[in-house]
């Protein structure tokens, strides 16, 4: 695997390292020891899916609060997302900023992300599926997110919006809490 530290720290772009012949090819796409070697964490407890039938889909700003903050593996398993990441660390020399990555079937990227930020996307393709694997069981009580419109985070998105949830619309902007 190959690992690649975007603008915020802890955050990594882990493209697979195919090995191909006549056949196609074979990659790892996690390695608890290779992550771990990084100082990243490593061992996922839970995975999930998330499936979504428009372009244009948003989904986020979330997070989950400590003591249940949650790290990610990330991946978008069927179409294409344009992903995005916001450092609420406050000790963090990049607080506040954001990342934008775009994760496909066909790039076969993943995102590390690391607890305390916030994660996002927005679909760029109908029938867009993302796999997560996460470092702790879901804890509902300290599930929480931020607008996705949030100017303090200044995030524009490709598409135009054809879908959001209501709970998404009713987040607090950050300067709100």
């Amino acid at each position: 695997m190959i690992f690649e530290e975007l603008e915020l720290p802890g955050l990594f772009r882990v493209a697979p390292e195919p090995h191909t012949d006549e056949r196609g090819f074979f990659a790892r796409t996690h390695c608890e020891s290779e992550l771990s070697e990084r100082g990243l964490i490593g061992r996922f407890t839970q995975s999930s899916v998330s499936f979504n039938h428009r372009r244009g889909t948003v989904r986020g700003l979330h997070f989950s609060t400590a003591p249940h903050a949650e790290t990610k593996l990330v991946r978008c398993t069927a179409g294409a997302i344009h992903d995005a990441v916001v450092d609420l660390r406050p000790g963090s020399p990049t607080y506040l900023r954001t990342a934008l990555v775009t994760l496909s079937a066909a790039n076969r990227h993943a995102l590390y992300i690391p607890a305390g930020l916030a994660h996002g996307f927005q679909t760029l393709s109908d029938d867009a599926e993302i796999l997560y694997m996460i470092d702790r069981p879901f804890v509902a009580a300290a599930a929480d997110g931020v607008r996705w419109d949030d100017p303090a985070f200044g995030l524009t998105w490709p598409e135009p919006i054809t879908v959001i949830a209501p709970r998404d619309l009713a987040f607090p902007d950050w300067a709100g809490r």
